[in-house]
């Protein structure tokens, strides 16, 4: 069973106490752990995951919305994918340390699902999912409002941080963008890469991914921060 020290720190961390703990377990609660422990089938997070995606929809839509009223239908639905999309939510993922509290079967854990994008981002949408079926929508709006929507300026950067950084570059600079892989670890069905991106020969942003493509537009996403610290200074 999950260790409810370790749950009651999750919650803390989450500012949102479980009426019922045993929905934050099975939000945590990885199909693989499930299979190894032989559970029932339908006691991991897949379910959760389901209702979890679709109250961010709704939340998000809602936010953008009410936030945007001169945005039009289709800016909304591109700002929308780009707020919720797996690399966005694998992100506010690992803000919260989440990898941490997962239950994952030993293959899964060896082979680095703690980190892995798609099962970061599937759990953070069962853990609102557990919290909305625990506290209701507002609960669950404050929650998505704390880490999800926060910093939308930034996050809407996630889905594709190499084009807009192309293309903040382009404007300024002269010399050449580069992506480079400076550092690959694990075995070949599971790898890590580690990716640089370089203006001319200056390193601007480093990154990680499962893929080079997530890698790389993670890099890019570091870029494009840094290079709007510096303007800000």
């Amino acid at each position: 069973m999950a260790n409810h020290t370790l749950l009651r720190e999750l919650q803390q961390k989450i500012a949102y106490t479980f009426h019922d703990e045993n929905l934050l377990f099975t939000a945590l609660t990885h199909s693989s752990y499930a299979n190894e422990h032989k559970l029932h089938k339908i006691h991991h997070n897949e379910r959760l995951e389901f209702l979890g995606d679709a109250v961010l929809e709704i939340v998000s839509s809602d936010f953008l919305f009410r936030n945007f009223p001169d945005m039009a239908e289709g800016q909304m639905s591109k700002k929308r994918a780009s707020l919720v999309c797996e690399p966005t939510l694998a992100y506010c993922a690992r803000q919260l340390g989440l990898g941490k509290y997962l239950m994952l079967g030993r293959g899964e854990d060896m082979g680095g699902g703690r980190n892995r994008d798609s099962i970061l981002s599937d759990a953070l949408e069962a853990v609102i999912g557990a919290i909305y079926l625990d506290g209701g929508i507002e609960e669950a709006r404050t929650f998505i409002m704390a880490n999800v929507l926060n910093d939308i300026e930034h996050k809407a950067m996630f889905q594709d941080s190499k084009t807009i950084l192309q293309e903040i570059l382009q404007r300024d600079h002269k010399e050449p963008i580069s992506y480079e892989v400076v550092d690959m670890t694990g075995p070949e069905h599971d790898r890590l890469f580690v990716m640089q991106v370089k203006l001319g020969d200056q390193v601007i942003g480093q990154g990680s991914g499962r893929t080079k493509q997530a890698a790389g537009q993670e890099a890019a996403y570091h870029a494009i921060l840094a290079l709007k610290k510096n303007q800000a200074h």
